[in-house]
């Protein structure tokens, strides 16, 4: 047993970390577990769920997202493809954006450099929901964005009442019989290659737009960290821009880009205020994601149970594709 200076440390260390580990305790790993029990039963949000007269349903809640054919589990899985597509165009999209902004700002050459780091940051404190209603407002059907498109002789769309996938609109509407024959967890193939809708490419554009910003700061305070004798070294051995930026500097960043990466991953499966605020799931569903599903399904549906069925099993899936996203872009040894 460890005496003396060092024997106090112990009971020191565990006396300062005390009240940190009571108040994770009480709010948050204690509704966790509320909220995990809940998911457990039928409640409708009459009483309490911690009562014996509440219905236990056990693991069907999960189940009737997965394998019981039905409108839950139709929901379930359009979300999942509606918010799968959007991870997909927004995180490449935004983390791209804000390594491009950042090598702007942080160039030498580059004056009034505090103005644009300013300018680019500036969406990203700036009131989601107030951001929202803008560009509901820009996306209307007479709105700025239209005004701009016919300008060029474009005819633009109804934004938030097209439901069609861009994907479908490049390859008609005419749908191969196979394709819609044939299902996968209650949506066709057809369904599920629909990629985001009209809609949600607003959505996407609003989010990309408000995100890079504080993805740009990261990477700046990377780029300002980085040791510039090996880009001098390398412009002596006679590489150009591009080489130096692609062997020397992106290495370099492959911490930051994990960071950005995980926490785009993160946020973009969490979307739910600006679809809360400019869509609400419409138009038919194709801007409806889990997050909002659950809300939906526990707020104004009054089913608890499957509303936090829906959260967990977004929860498992966050932490999956992060640990996917980890071995993806570990370091390798030669």
């Amino acid at each position: 047993m460890a005496s003396g200076i060092r024997g106090n440390e112990r009971g020191a260390g565990w006396l300062f970390v005390t009240p940190a580990l009571l108040i994770l305790g009480l709010f948050m790993a204690l509704p966790i577990l509320m909220a995990l029990w809940v998911s457990l039963t039928r409640w409708n949000g009459q009483g309490s769920p911690f009562t014996f007269g509440v219905p236990f349903a056990g693991a069907d809640n999960y189940t009737r997202l997965f394998a019981s054919d039905g409108l839950v589990r139709q929901d379930f899985m359009t979300s999942i493809r509606n918010n799968g597509y959007y991870v997909l165009f927004v995180v490449p999209i935004q983390t791209a954006l804000a390594l491009g902004l950042a090598l702007v700002v942080n160039n030498r050459l580059l004056k009034g450099k505090g103005f644009f780091r300013t300018a680019f940051y500036f969406p990203s404190v700036t009131s989601s929901v107030a951001i929202s209603v803008v560009f509901l407002f820009m996306f209307a059907n007479t709105g700025a964005i239209n005004d701009v498109l016919s300008f060029f002789g474009i005819n633009g769309p109804q934004w938030f009442n097209d439901p069609r996938g861009v994907f479908h609109l490049v390859l008609g509407d005419s749908a191969p019989a196979f394709m819609t024959d044939h299902s996968l967890l209650g949506l066709t193939w057809w369904d599920w290659i629909a990629g985001p809708s009209v809609a949600m490419c607003a959505i996407i554009s609003l989010v990309v737009w408000t995100t890079s910003g504080t993805f740009m700061l990261m990477f700046l305070a990377a780029l300002q960290n980085l040791p510039v004798q090996l880009d001098e070294a390398g412009m002596i051995d006679g590489a150009n821009r591009w080489q130096r930026f692609r062997h020397i500097t992106l290495p370099q960043l492959r911490p930051t880009t994990f960071l950005v990466l995980t926490l785009g991953l993160i946020s973009t499966w969490q979307v739910f205020d600006q679809i809360y605020v400019m869509s609400q799931g419409n138009p038919a569903k194709t801007t409806l994601t889990p997050a909002y599903l659950s809300y939906r399904t526990a707020f104004r549906d009054f089913d608890y149970g499957s509303g936090a069925a829906i959260s967990f099993v977004l929860f498992v899936f966050i932490v999956l594709l992060t640990l996917l996203q980890r071995w993806i872009l570990r370091e390798r040894k030669p």
